[in-house]
C-alpha cells in the first residue's frame, strides 16, 4: 500500500524515530503500524552500533525519593530535545530512575550491567539499546547517585522540566513540613546559583592554593596595585579568595529569598532550626545539569551547502 506522510508522522509520534526510519519501517510492513512498531524494536543492535559516534547531549535528569529516606537523580541523553519531549523516552528516564532508587552498583558500568528492573531478562545495557531501536536516536545512561540520609531526611527539586535536578540531604532529628520546605527552598537555590561546596570546610587546600596563585598573577598585572606592599597585596589576594568561596560555598551564599537582603544561607537553615527545635545541618547536595560537559555538536548550514557545491 502507499505510505503516506501522515503515517510517516503518525509513526514517528508513538516511537519517536526517525523519518526516514519509520518510512522504512512502514514500507517493510506494509503499511501496517503494530508491524512497524515491533519492526523498528526488532532493528536495535544495528542501529545503537550506527548511533554509537554520534553527540547525545539533549536529554532530561529525574529525580525519585523515597519515605524522605532514599533518592536518586538520573542524566540520560537523547541527540534532540524532540525526543527529550516524548513519552516514550520520558517513561524510559523514568523507569532508569527507579533502577537507581534501588541499586548497589557503585558506578555506571556495575549500573549498566545489572539486571534490568521492569524486565530481569535483560540488563540495563540491553534494555537501553531496545530503546535506542526503538526511539531511533543515540541514548545514553550518562550517570547516576544515590543518596541514602542514615540521620535525617533528603529533598529533591526538578527545575526546568528536566534539565536540571537536585538533591539535598540533611542530619536533622526533626523532619517536618517547614523544615522539608527549608531544604527544598536550598535545592532551588542549588539549582539556581550552582555551587560546588556545602561549605568552606569541604574546600581543599589543593583548591586554595591554585586560585590563590592565580588571583596574585591577577593582582601583579593590576596598574593600581603596583608598588603597593607585600601585606597589602596578601591582603588583596586572601579577600578576593573568601569573595569567591562565598560564591561556590552553599551555606555562604547570600540565601536567595533573604527578606534584607545579606541573610546567608548558614544564617538561614540556623533561624529553620531555631523555630523547629531542631539540630538541623546540611550534610550534602547533588546537582546533574543536562548535557553539562558536553560538548554539543553545532551545525553550519550554510557551510555544508557552499562545501557540498564546492565553493
Amino acid at each position: 500500500m502507499a505510505i503516506t506522510a501522515g503515517m510517516v508522522k503518525e509513526l514517528r509520534e508513538i516511537t519517536g524515530a526517525g523519518m526516514m526510519d519509520c518510512k522504512k519501517a512502514l514500507n517493510e510492513t506494509n503499511g501496517n503500524m503494530d508491524e512497524a512498531v515491533e519492526y523498528l524494536r526488532k532493528n536495535g543492535q544495528a542501529k545503537a552500533e550506527k548511533k554509537a559516534s554520534r553527540i547525545a547531549a539533549e536529554g532530561l535528569c529525574k529525580v525519585l525519593v523515597e519515605n524522605d529516606k532514599v533518592a536518586a537523580v538520573v542524566e540520560v541523553n537523547s541527540e534532540t530535545d524532540f525526543v527529550a519531549k516524548n513519552e516514550e523516552f520520558q517513561n524510559f528516564v523514568t523507569a532508569v530512575a527507579e533502577q537507581a532508587l534501588a541499586t548497589d552498583a557503585a558506578d555506571i558500568d556495575a549500573f549498566l550491567a545489572e539486571a534490568w528492573k521492569a524486565d530481569t531478562t535483560k540488563t540495563v545495557n540491553e534494555a537501553l539499546v531496545e530503546k535506542i531501536a526503538f526511539i531511533g536516536e543515540k541514548l545514553s545512561i550518562r550517570r547516576f547517585e544515590k543518596v541514602v540520609a542514615e540521620n535525617g531526611c533528603v529533598v529533591s527539586y526538578t527545575h526546568g522540566g528536566g534539565k536540571i535536578g537536585v538533591i539535598v540531604e540533611a542530619d536533622t532529628d526533626v523532619v517536618n513540613d517547614a523544615v522539608k520546605e527549608a531544604l527544598a527552598n536550598l535545592a532551588m537555590q542549588i539549582a539556581a546559583l550552582n555551587p560546588k561546596y556545602v561549605s568552606t570546610d569541604e574546600v581543599s587546600e589543593e583548591y586554595k592554593a591554585h586560585e590563590r596563585e592565580i588571583l596574585t598573577a591577577q593582582i601583579a598585572n593590576d596598574p593600581k596595585m603596583a608598588g603597593k606592599p607585600e601585606k597589602v597585596i596578601t591582603g588583596a589576594v586572601e579577600g578576593r579568595l573568601a569573595k569567591e568561596l562565598k560564591e561556590v560555598c552553599l551555606l555562604e551564599q547570600v540565601y536567595v529569598k533573604a527578606e534584607d537582603g545579606k541573610q546567608t544561607v548558614k544564617q538561614y537553615v540556623e533561624s529553620v532550626a531555631k523555630a523547629n527545635g531542631a539540630n538541623l545541618s546540611v550534610k550534602k547536595f547533588v546537582r546533574f545539569e543536562t548535557g553539562e560537559g558536553i560538548e554539543k555538536k553545532v551545525d553550519d548550514f550554510a557551510a555544508e551547502v557552499a562545501a557540498q557545491a564546492g565553493l
